[in-house]
């Protein structure tokens, strides 16, 4: 059985699998409301393919896991994106690897995401379900509504366990 070491989220580090999502220094801001309130704008890139598709937002209720962690399967959406964003404060981790029709186990990255971290999945990036740690925990998710198969779910090669940094 394979291991892979959990690393921090960074943009860097996962832009090739999408977006991180936070109100920090590297994001685009500005005031608005009369100067009350800050913007941290177009955090990340929603994509939405195919005719008759909407936007959809909810709120996702995920159980604890705890490290190490053995990682069996990954999903994808091919027809659009799927962004989280943390409610509770709680890190999570994000598991994600390249699109294709292969999974690669050699190419599945591990990140402990903050509680103030939120990531974007781009359009057919394989990747973990929800991850949450410590406890129970509650993610506002935008992804797409619409006709069309929106998720294919693959075994991995091998079981990859994921330990603690």
């Amino acid at each position: 059985m394979k291991t892979r070491t959990v690393e921090p989220l960074t943009g860097e580090a996962f832009g090739p699998f999408g977006d991180v999502i936070a109100a920090d220094d590297a994001a685009e801001s500005f005031l608005i409301n009369a100067g009350t309130t800050r913007r941290f704008h177009d955090l990340a890139a929603i994509q939405l393919y195919g005719e008759g598709v909407r936007a959809l937002i909810s709120i996702f209720r995920g159980e604890a896991f705890r490290l190490p962690l053995t990682v069996r399967m990954l999903e994808r959406h091919p027809l659009g994106s799927q962004a989280f964003m943390p409610l509770s404060g709680r890190p999570y981790l994000v598991v994600v690897a390249p699109p294709g029709e292969v999974i690669d186990t050699s190419e599945v990255r591990a990140f402990r995401a903050g509680g103030d971290q939120g990531v974007n999945y781009h359009a057919g990036v394989w990747h973990h379900p929800l991850l949450a740690l410590e406890a129970a925990s509650d993610f506002l998710v935008v992804d797409r509504g619409g006709p069309g198969d929106n998720c294919d779910e693959r075994d991995l090669p091998e079981p990859l366990t994921l330990l603690a940094p």
